[in-house]
């Protein structure tokens, strides 16, 4: 990435009602970025459910997750979701008539590109969209 690229990142406490919040802060961010709306759209998505993932899958307590977004004004947008959880998410099938389980999937179609990243507490999920 670009090392003149645009930055966000925001602390949150893993509770749901903290999913929203990431979703509409970076909304806004990337407005001000003037980041093309299918790729916006495409972007919140993949960072909605990251951040679902952290707060039900790696609650840690006393521990924020950590979201950010990097734009390099023209080609991609990075997403980062980390958490303080060693777990590893599982890209897994499911079950059709099953309510949850397919956010990793999503993931995976959407982005051009994802990966799990160790850090030194936790892990972070990252992806990439090109614009």
């Amino acid at each position: 990435m670009n090392t003149e690229s645009n930055s966000w990142h925001r602390s949150f406490m893993p509770v749901v009602e903290n999913v929203p919040e990431v979703r509409l802060g970076a909304q806004l961010i990337l407005a001000s970025w003037s980041v093309p709306h299918d790729a916006s759209e495409t972007v919140l998505l993949i960072l909605s459910e990251l951040a679902a993932n952290a707060v039900r899958h790696a609650r840690i307590p006393g521990r924020t997750f950590d979201t950010r977004l990097a734009y390099d004004g023209g080609k991609t947008v990075e997403i980062e979701v980390g958490d303080g959880s060693p777990h590893l998410p599982v890209l897994k099938p499911y079950d059709p008539d099953a309510t949850s389980g397919r956010g990793l999937l999503l993931v995976e179609a959407l982005a051009d590109a994802w990966e799990v990243r160790h850090r030194d507490f936790g892990k972070v999920v990252w992806a990439r969209v090109r614009t």
